[in-house]
């Protein structure tokens, strides 16, 4: 996995850095469309500059490439995790292997459709939220003869933005789930602890 931050297009491999760049420009207004949706729901209504930080103010570009194994029942390609921002923009080939939780419990398969994107909801906007949405807990398997390439591109808050409930979550006395955190502290515990699942929701709650 190469993770490829938008202010880093130095670093991106010659080959690829023209087709990154224009993904990203291309992609970035979905994003915040997508998120203005979601906000709707949850009677925020505008994204200005500073909630637009508080969003989005780091974007990564994150090209995975999973070769294919021998043996892939007893291999995973990415472990089970939820994603730490508000939203993921996954664009995927058509090998398949993206699994998520289901509500029982369940694994589901995400069957790749060609031109769609799949898109995750984090743990931040579930923390915004107040638990009204949910991230999403997926993990990777890999292929026995097919190599897969996906192209996720993960929409968080900036490192020095505080995430905690938006104040239209608690107007009628509801009670904050989550303590207000430093998303950078977040970034760091889920990186040094690697918690699997939504175990690292367990960080910031109340």
């Amino acid at each position: 996995m190469v993770v490829i931050h938008k202010n880093d297009s130095n670093l991106w491999p010659p080959q690829t850095r023209n087709q990154v760049l224009e993904y990203q420009k291309w992609v970035k207004p979905l994003a915040k469309k997508l998120l203005e949706v979601l906000l709707k729901g949850l009677n925020v209504n505008e994204i200005d500059e500073s909630l637009e930080l508080l969003l989005m103010g780091t974007m990564s570009i994150n090209i995975n490439y999973y070769p294919p194994c021998p043996n892939p029942s007893i291999a995973m390609g990415f472990r089970r995790h939820c994603d730490m921002g508000c939203i993921t923009l996954l664009l995927q080939d058509d090998t398949g292997g993206l699994y998520v939780r289901g509500t029982k419990g369940n694994w589901i398969h995400v069957n790749p459709i060609k031109g769609a994107l799949a898109v995750n909801i984090g743990d931040s906007l579930q923390i915004m939220s107040n638990d009204r949405y949910k991230s999403i807990e997926h993990c990777v398997a890999v292929d026995s003869s097919r190599t897969r390439i996906s192209v996720p591109l993960c929409v968080n808050p900036s490192f020095d933005s505080v995430i905690g409930s938006f104040p239209q979550m608690l107007k009628d006395g509801e009670k904050p789930v989550y303590k207000h955190i430093l998303f950078s502290n977040y970034w760091d515990h889920c990186f040094i602890k690697r918690p699997s699942g939504k175990a690292s929701l367990d960080f910031a709650k109340n």
